[in-house]
């Protein structure tokens, strides 16, 4: 086996969704490519995006592993965002696990975290991926999943003004991430708007944002806010602006997210388990909603 860096071009990130894919979705896997000339399906193409540019922004943190015929058989992305680390992917091909692939990945990763002091991660409901997190030193928060079809009937107001967000809210962003999670996002708050809405909410009580990618289901992709009246604020803003009807997905909650919880409920969607939220050096934040690929 093979450790190399993930390079910022498009055959490795090609090669980082075909592994992603085939490790974590359920079959039929969509790791080929469409037929004829037809185009990538949305999240596909954030999938891409999402690869080139932590391979871009954290080039040590970022790996793949191949075997002795040069097939990629796992792969890892992670960043560093000030003082603290995420891990964003850690997927391993079914028939390449148990020779300690994703524990080589991870030490590679968390070689890139050292020094950080703290670390957050949103770990499948795989016990492997389990296994090999909990070995790592992460504390492992069990985490409820919201589904279902969006009731706006049943949703009360928002009780204060949400705006539609931009680039000149890099910094509110930035400063609601290092209250929450010791270190604002960055560079991330850049990609993210290229396939996401963004959220916003300022007034003297504090401020907020929330992220949404749209596609066959909307999802709510990270969201942050100084107190969890306006993180409620910001979800009931967010499950309206979904529309009535529409499906949604909110993942990562734990214990401490009641908020989110009632807002879900509220509108109609249904709980389920989903993984873990793994933590080191940090408590769980709670006016938060981490994002998968950008924890």
């Amino acid at each position: 086996m093979l450790l190399r860096p993930v390079r910022d071009r498009d055959d490795d990130a090609q090669a980082v969704r075909f592994v992603a894919d085939a490790a974590l979705l359920a079959p039929p896997s969509p790791c080929a490519p469409p037929p004829g000339d037809a185009p990538l399906p949305a999240p596909a193409v954030r999938r891409l995006h999402h690869a080139r540019h932590l391979a871009r922004t954290d080039p040590g943190g970022c790996w793949l592993a191949e075997d002795a015929a040069g097939r990629p058989v796992g792969v890892v992305l992670s960043a560093r965002r000030e003082g603290t680390w995420g891990l964003s992917l850690l997927a391993v091909l079914p028939e390449a696990r148990g020779r300690g692939v994703g524990g080589a990945l991870l030490k590679r990763a968390l070689e890139y975290g050292r020094g950080c002091l703290r670390g957050i991660a949103l770990v499948p409901p795989h016990p492997v991926a389990a296994r090999v997190c909990r070995r790592a030193g992460f504390e492992l928060h069990p985490a409820t999943r919201l589904t279902g079809k969006v009731s706006t009937a049943s949703l009360p107001a928002p009780d204060g003004a949400v705006a539609e967000g931009g680039p000149g809210d890099r910094d509110l962003m930035d400063s609601v991430d290092r209250r929450l999670r010791g270190g604002a996002h960055g560079p991330d708050h850049e990609e993210l708007p290229r396939h996401a809405r963004l959220l916003v909410t300022d007034d003297f009580a504090g401020s907020g944002y929330c992220y949404l990618t749209e596609g066959p289901e909307v999802r709510v992709e990270l969201l942050g806010a100084t107190s969890r009246r306006l993180a409620t604020r910001l979800l009931t803003a967010a499950l309206g602006v979904a529309g009535e009807g529409r499906r949604v997905r909110i993942e990562g909650l734990t214990a401490e997210q009641q908020w989110a919880l009632d807002v879900g409920l509220a509108a109609g969607l249904e709980p389920g388990t989903a993984g873990w939220v793994g933590l080191r050096g940090m408590r769980p934040p709670s006016p938060y909603v981490p994002s998968a690929a950008f924890p």
